[in-house]
């Protein structure tokens, strides 16, 4: 309540740091907001793309979560106990650099949301694709249609009370993890089977040195 009554009287507080706070209620819990942070940053289909790199892989990934997302979460708690009124990156760049950049972050921070339906769209047509492949012998306008069909589908997703929203969020977090530990243990699994049959320097995938011919 301190903090409530001090942003209700400081005359530099935002209008959304005196309205948000009143009229929104605090429903999201710290695993919900873990699993929205997560979801921003983790993308499933990357896993296709940086299986080509083997195990070096993992240690990029290690190296980037020490020098990218722990640092990223040390600044936002300390911006978070610097600026605890709502708004998160539209206040903190409004208090450190003024209105103009506070929109500019902020509409940053929203434009991309605008493609990526779009980008969804292409990826569940992409993923049918290899699924039924007749989908792709669609013609342009029924697979334009799936995706408006994509986009009318997260709209009203969106609409919907936050909690049943922020529960659909939690149950592709958990699936999210689920695919990836499946992911990880079975490349673990076979990992030393493809070592094993590895074709050494001079032999074949058999074991047995090849024939000279002529």
């Amino acid at each position: 309540m301190a903090a409530e009554t001090d942003t209700d009287t400081d005359p530099s507080a935002l209008i959304s740091e005196k309205v948000a706070g009143g009229i929104l209620p605090k429903v999201l819990t710290t695993f919900d907001m873990v699993a929205i942070f997560v979801a921003i940053v983790l993308f499933i289909t990357n896993a296709a793309v940086i299986q080509s790199a083997g195990p070096a892989a993992f240690g990029w990934w290690i190296i980037g979560f020490v020098v990218f997302l722990v640092p990223c979460a040390i600044a936002t708690g300390q911006l978070g106990a610097m600026f605890p009124g709502e708004g998160s990156i539209y206040l903190w760049t409004n208090k450190a650099f003024g209105p103009f950049w506070g929109f500019f972050a902020g509409f940053c921070a929203w434009w991309p949301g605008v493609l990526v339906m779009v980008a969804t769209g292409t990826a569940v047509l992409a993923f049918l694709g290899f699924a039924f492949p007749a989908v792709a012998s669609w013609p342009v306008q029924a697979q334009g249609g799936l995706i408006v069909a994509m986009i009318v589908f997260s709209a009203v997703v969106a609409v919907l009370r936050f909690r049943v929203t922020q529960n659909v969020v939690n149950v592709v977090f958990v699936l999210y993890g689920l695919a990836i530990l499946a992911m990880f243990v079975a490349g673990w699994s076979t990992w030393p089977v493809a070592t094993t049959r590895r074709p050494t320097h001079g032999t074949s995938a058999s074991g047995r040195r090849p024939r000279r011919t002529g």
